[in-house]
């Protein structure tokens, strides 16, 4: 195996267990996967220092929401020796009134750095839906 393989390799699994943990949740344990002065960037530009702030964020949000993963593909950049993780898939759980949802497409490319994630940004279906939902869209969904 090579050692870009390797670290592409390695780079997926920190992720991977970085939005299991994140899940759970578990912002202390999503933590230690995270580099000093790491970034989350959700959608609509909200910017984040910390797993526990997505959490938090996240609670106001959703009654609960969890990720179904599709794909995690990694890239090296040669020019920084960084390595950005792509993870798509499809959010699911419940609206804050209750209602199930499990078809909110997600994707989150992650920035990885020395073995810890150093940024994240996060892009979802949940605003168009919730546009939708209260007859807001510009077009059906």
């Amino acid at each position: 195996m090579s050692e870009t393989h390797s670290l592409l390799a390695a780079a997926r699994r920190t992720v991977e267990t970085y939005l299991e943990l994140s899940m759970v949740p578990d912002p202390e344990g999503a933590a230690r996967h995270i580099a000093p002065g790491f970034r989350l960037i959700f959608t609509g530009g909200r910017t984040f220092t910390s797993p526990a702030d997505s959490a938090a964020f996240n609670a106001r949000r959703y009654k609960w929401v969890k990720k179904r993963f599709l794909r995690t593909d990694a890239a090296f950049d040669e020019t920084t020796g960084e390595v950005r993780v792509f993870n798509t898939g499809y959010l699911y759980g419940e609206w804050p009134d209750g209602t199930a949802f499990e078809t909110n497409r997600y994707i989150d490319i992650f920035t990885v750095r020395d073995g810890l994630i150093v940024e994240s940004q996060v892009w979802n279906d949940s605003a168009e839906i919730l546009l939708d939902r209260h007859g807001l869209a510009e077009a059906p969904l």
